[in-house]
């Protein structure tokens, strides 16, 4: 659903999201305003539309929760529309009752083939109806109730700095995301939803395969920015070829300038044992701190002198001990 058909089915339902949103499709007026008052009064938010090209247009726009649909009308048929809703995936999910005057088995197998889940016969009985829909409904506030909840999770996710995105595989497209995903995928890789960026699809591409097929989860894709970090991982598969994957942002500039005050190291000192303790060699240390590996050699024999020691093992040793003693909480 577009961020449009969101914000209107949104204001559409009650303020708690518990209203069902019901389409009623017809071409006479006076069915309109009799099963309007009827689902009105039981507690329905309702919609109308009087022609084919109508209903197409106000299901796109909304997305109702069900929809009551006239089999026989001038120019798209219900036959018609309920093909076309089926084969758009945003309203595909939508349940379709047919209302047909027509009794004949063909014409209700043809309702059937054509989408419809149900069917009510002329004249309409609005019991009838209310009861029918009843059951249809069902699957739709399940699955309200389970966005709101998904929803409060992910938000949840964002608070602790874990950012969440689904991926539908093998099409490699983003179709969900938190706002803090959005925020880290733009900044790291340079790309927004839905398209998915290149080194997500080859980490996909090279262990989804074996995953699937082992049960085991791929090692995370990290990926670097200096002395940050964005580590993802596949977390689950959530419902057929949809993927979640959960990101997480680890930043190395707090170490950095803890390292830094507590060590009595210059910034750029500090920033060469970090990538020491990270395990990089004086050539990576180079390319990081955009110099070459001579001074990063240098910058790291300076650290030795001020910290007592005379290997790379030892410093790096030094600095995590300290770092631990003073700030815990920092990873390190």
């Amino acid at each position: 659903m577009n961020a449009e058909s969101n914000s209107l089915a949104h204001t559409l339902r009650d303020p708690a999201g518990n209203s069902d949103l019901v389409l009623i499709v017809d071409d006479v007026p006076d069915n309109l305003a009799m099963l309007h008052d009827a689902l009105d009064e039981s507690g329905y938010t309702v919609l109308v539309a009087t022609s084919g090209e109508q209903a197409l247009a106000r299901a796109a726009q909304t997305r109702p929760d069900i929809v009551l649909l006239d089999a026989m009308m001038p120019g798209l048929d219900g036959f018609e529309v309920a093909r076309r809703l089926k084969a758009d995936s945003g309203t595909a999910h939508i349940p379709i009752i047919f209302m047909t005057g027509l009794t004949e088995t063909e014409h209700l197998v043809a309702a059937l083939e054509a989408g419809g889940v149900d069917y009510v016969t002329k004249p309409i009985k609005p019991k009838e109806v209310l009861a029918r829909m009843n059951v249809h409904l069902q699957g739709a506030r399940v699955a309200r109730q389970q966005a709101r909840q998904a929803g409060q999770a992910r938000n949840a996710l964002d608070a602790f700095g874990y950012a969440s995105i689904t991926v539908h595989w093998p099409e490699g497209r983003i179709i969900w995301q938190t706002v803090l995903a959005r925020e880290l995928l733009q900044r790291y890789c340079g790309t927004q939803a839905p398209d998915m960026p290149p080194l997500l699809r080859e980490w996909m591409e090279r262990h989804l395969p074996d995953a699937i097929e082992r049960q085991v989860e791929p090692p995370p894709l990290v990926i670097e920015q200096g002395a940050s970090s964005l580590s993802l991982r596949l977390h689950q598969q959530t419902d057929g070829d949809e993927w979640l994957i959960i990101m997480r942002e680890s930043s190395g500039t707090a170490v950095i300038e803890a390292m830094s005050l507590a060590l009595k190291l210059t910034p750029r000192e500090a920033e060469v044992l970090y990538w020491v303790v990270k395990g990089k060699t004086n050539r990576d240390i180079g390319e990081i701190i955009g110099s070459s590996p001579a001074t990063a050699k240098k910058h790291l024999e300076r650290v030795y002198v001020k910290l007592g020691v005379e290997t790379r093992t030892a410093a790096a040793g030094v600095a995590m001990k300290r770092i631990r003693e003073l700030q815990p909480r920092l990873d390190i």
